[in-house]
């Protein structure tokens, strides 16, 4: 008696955890933006990485015709490929280069940049990564091309950037300064 007791007890208990499990399931986590747009959300505010100050993207990019929004992190193993990319567009073309720094430690990201270099002209932190998302970004790394006169997006490249991406970029630039 006592084992069939804990047999039916067992069984309930299966099925109490089973319809747990499966709503959970039904509800969707998922934290996307609201809007995927080709513009840009370009006031709000964030924290920069070498100064103890907030500033808006805004501020960034204001006297600017176009400008690259580089999302990174120093955990980010494709972020270290693409690195040197992003090194030879802002020498090749002067061109301001925004950093997200992406879900990363302070220490750890200065670190990064003190061994690869660094690209940006200003790093912007990203602690939890919801201004990453608001802007429309998947993951690390991603790369905005934008017009900043028009707060449009050009291009975004999702993934490392590699030879194709970077001269394109190259091309994209020149037709857009002409």
């Amino acid at each position: 008696m006592i084992r069939n007791f804990k047999l039916i007890v067992f069984i309930i208990l299966g099925i109490f955890v089973f319809f747990i499990l499966l709503n959970a399931l039904e509800k969707n986590n998922n934290y996307l933006p609201d809007k995927i747009t080709s513009q840009i959300e370009i006031n709000f505010k964030a924290k920069l990485l070498y100064k103890n100050e907030e500033v808006s993207l805004d501020e960034l990019i204001l006297n600017e015709d176009l400008s690259i929004i580089n999302i990174w992190a120093s955990w980010c193993l494709p972020c270290r490929k693409e690195h040197s990319y992003l090194l030879n567009l802002n020498l090749v073309n002067n061109i301001n280069v925004i950093g997200i720094n992406y879900k990363d430690s302070e220490v750890n990201a200065k670190k990064f940049l003190k061994e690869l270099g660094n690209p940006y002209s200003k790093i912007l932190l990203d602690p939890d990564g919801t201004i990453s998302i608001e802007l429309g970004a998947y993951g690390v790394p991603e790369t905005f091309l934008l017009n900043t006169k028009s707060k449009k997006i050009i291009k975004k490249y999702i993934g490392p950037l590699d030879d194709v991406k970077f001269n394109e970029i190259l091309k994209i630039i020149k037709n857009e300064k002409i």
